[in-house]
């Protein structure tokens, strides 16, 4: 069996710490390999490298970072399908959304491919007499990500190409069910000529990320994950004094008003909802719909949720692959219990897989209609091929019903009406907002992240958001004298102004 390594210092390193963890494929339900799980002794390994890296990489020219990053993006495109497979192996979606992952994280290569542009300051000319004014934006030093296991790709990259673009290194702490991927990446930025020790990757539980959390030459840390660890990890680093962005959980919504493309609305929800088995912090799991067309509505979801194929997502005949783990299938599983129990309608049962793809780690999707607010499968981040329908009297009653979520990643509408989805963006109280689509994600040069429980800290990820907060921005102030003139104009005790 593989044994998962660190990245660190340019090279594959078994560090300190002896414990491992098993790292399964879920299509099968069989171990393929184990991972190191690190102790501080092993960060302080790589942090030692990231700061002997960062004295050099700091200095080196904005053309020369660009110009590793432009050949980072061809060296990712040419492996996109290796890097696919290795997704499809240890995480279990379907290779078509595994390709989609690894591009819409080269969309933020991309956009960090523009540093020189994006780390350009200001200047103000002559704000006094014979002084100049103008800011620049400077590298925070080491910096960290500690990352989700549901996009081994996509979420790593919303960081470190930014964070090491603008000067900094980087340590990256990859979730240990799905970790070979973080350290391919690395490897292939190596390659394009990054430095060694720019970028380490180093693996772990909980102990490797409390030691990122209290190391002092970690200047700041970029989360994806769960409201609860989010929430720790942000009181924590701030405890610490580092500059801290965490990201939490979701329960997003999309509502389908009446005057919806019905069609259109349902192929929307169950793509959003089932999609990478609704492993997706920006699945939709709730559609709001309103009561006039709701029969219609639910009639259409069900008739595609029972046609999709579920199965490995080597398969490309599969539309929906396995769960992560045998755990995490078994807990979505038993929100389907529990919403039958509570009262609501299972119309279709994602259950009646289990038996039959054994021993993967699968579910199908489950549609459950009737729901309201008080049952666990709605309050729940499920994180799973679970959809559920709530009704409504019109919009007024959707945008109530949804602000008052704790969550707020994102929000979808659905209607032919311009007025109402003015309402509703205007309205809803939501970090990222679609009209008539119902993921909105978005792109690299705008910045990714919600509000209220799903996001602690005040920057959001990638974009100038993110260029932002892996900088410091500095002000000077500049005055210059003519060689032959005196400078002193004598003692003034008075606070300087401007005129």
């Amino acid at each position: 069996m593989d044994e998962i390594l660190h990245f660190i210092a340019g090279k594959r390193v078994a560090g300190v710490s002896r414990r491992t963890s098993l790292v399964y494929d879920p299509s099968k339900g069989e171990a393929v390999a184990s991972v190191v799980l690190g102790c501080k002794a092993d960060l302080d390994l790589a942090v030692d490298a990231s700061l002997k890296a960062y004295e050099t990489w700091r200095e080196s020219s904005l053309s020369k970072r660009a110009q590793i990053l432009f050949t980072y993006r061809e060296l990712l495109e040419r492996h996109i399908g290796e890097l696919a497979e290795m997704i499809t192996t240890q995480h279990g979606k379907v290779l078509s959304d595994a390709e989609g992952e690894v591009r819409r994280g080269l969309e933020v290569v991309e956009f960090a491919c523009g540093i020189p542009h994006l780390l350009k300051g200001e200047l103000s000319d002559s704000v006094s007499r014979s002084v100049d004014a103008y800011s620049l934006r400077q590298p925070l030093g080491v910096v960290a990500g500690v990352t989700p296991f549901n996009f081994p790709a996509m979420v790593p990259m919303w960081m470190f190409p930014l964070a090491i673009a603008c000067g900094n290194a980087f340590v990256l702490k990859p979730s240990e069910k799905d970790p070979s991927l973080a350290v391919r990446l690395a490897e292939l930025f190596m390659e394009a000529g990054l430095p060694e020790g720019v970028f380490n990757v180093v693996h772990g539980d909980k102990e490797m990320v409390d030691a990122i959390l209290l190391h002092p030459e970690i200047k700041a840390v970029s989360f994806v994950g769960s409201t609860p660890v989010a929430k720790y990890i942000y009181q924590r680093s701030a405890e610490n004094g580092k500059r801290v962005q965490a990201l939490g959980g979701a329960k997003n919504h999309m509502f389908v008003a009446s005057d919806a493309d019905l069609s259109a609305a349902a192929d929307a929800a169950v793509s959003a909802a089932y999609g990478s088995a609704g492993e997706r912090c920006m699945a939709i799991s709730v559609v709001v719909v309103d009561d006039l067309v709701a029969d219609e509505f639910v009639n259409l979801v069900a008739e595609r949720t029972k046609n999709l194929r579920v199965g490995s997502g080597l398969d490309p005949n599969s539309e929906m692959g396995p769960l992560v783990t045998k755990e995490h299938r078994d807990k979505v599983a038993s929100y389907v219990d529990g919403a039958s129990m509570e009262g609501a309608r299972v119309v279709v049962d994602g259950r009646e897989v289990i038996d039959q793809l054994s021993p993967g780690f699968y579910l199908g999707p489950s549609l459950i209609d009737g729901v309201t607010k008080e049952m666990k499968v709605y309050r729940d981040e499920i994180f799973g091929p679970v959809l559920s329908v709530v009704r409504v009297s019109g919009v007024d009653e959707a945008v109530r019903f949804i602000n008052s979520n704790p969550y707020a990643n994102g929000a979808a509408i659905f209607t032919r009406s311009g007025y109402l989805a003015r309402r509703f963006k205007r309205e809803i109280d939501a970090g990222m907002v679609g009209i008539n689509v119902p993921i909105p994600v978005p792109v690299a040069y705008f910045s990714f992240g919600g509000s209220k429980d799903s996001l602690f800290g005040d920057t959001h990820m990638h974009g100038m958001e993110g260029v932002r907060f892996f900088t410091r921005l500095k002000a000077v102030t500049e005055r210059w004298f003519e060689e032959d003139s005196s400078a002193s104009r004598g003692v003034n005790l008075n606070f300087p102004g401007t005129r």
